[in-house]
């Protein structure tokens, strides 16, 4: 790894206030990756080898189950993802593949297990992502159950405009069909949701999403900080 990799990630919360020695264990055993997009990275059933991270780039969360598929999460930088099956060295709960090309660091989950049980810090911030993990998980299933599908969506584009700057102007970076089972619907539910959508100030076109007047979509939505963070 480069040097400016090793800050990028010794500046992590997960990472920031370990032991030099042992963040240097972690980083001599493992490897940064380039991927392209729609690359598997782990299936679910299997058990970890690594702790992934993604640094660049964008990785989606699925499952699968008698011939169905859906999404759960989609992963962007700088993250950890599936902690708690290479802490406790069980089975992936779910399956990943990069949606970009993205660029992966790669720490072997046995090395993980070693310095989370030496290091003190590196275990409360273990603990800490787990929970936030766990309180993020309680929120999504608050408001796949409290909100509609339209609900549901129009929270969605208001978090989602944050997180691009708040320009009121969305590029989506996946398929309306991954977005579509991202929130728990269907991609005809989606097409209808945004056509509902269009009396609470917003207009869709393509891969872009214009939010024309914020305060009558947030009217609409009721976002609340215990559903929403």
């Amino acid at each position: 790894m480069r040097q400016q990799d090793w800050s990028t990630v010794r500046a992590l919360p997960l990472f920031r206030d370990m032991s030099e020695e042992n963040f240097a264990a972690l980083m001599n055993a493992a490897f940064l990756q380039r991927f392209p997009a729609h690359v598997s990275l782990i299936a679910e059933g299997d058990l970890p080898d690594f702790l992934h991270i993604v640094v660049e780039g964008s990785v989606e969360l699925f499952a699968r189950h008698d011939g169905q598929e859906t999404t759960l999460d989609i992963v962007r930088p700088v993250t950890t993802f599936i902690l708690a099956a290479v802490i406790r060295d069980e089975v992936y709960l779910k399956s990943a593949r990069t949606l970009s090309p993205a660029q992966i660091l790669m720490v072997p989950a046995r090395t993980v297990r070693e310095v989370f049980g030496r290091d003190a810090a590196f275990a409360r911030a273990m603990v800490n992502e787990l929970a936030d993990r766990y309180r993020g998980f309680v929120r999504a299933l608050k408001n796949e159950k409290l909100r509609t599908s339209t609900e549901r969506l129009a929270n969605w584009i208001l978090q989602e405009d944050r997180h691009q700057g708040g320009t009121r102007t969305i590029a989506l970076d996946i398929d309306k069909r991954k977005l579509a089972s991202r929130l728990g619907m269907t991609p005809e539910n989606l097409s209808r949701n945004l056509a509902q959508l269009a009396a609470h100030g917003v207009r869709s076109s393509g891969r872009g999403i214009e939010i024309k007047d914020v305060a009558a979509l947030a009217d609409f939505a009721k976002p609340n900080t215990l559903l929403d963070g």
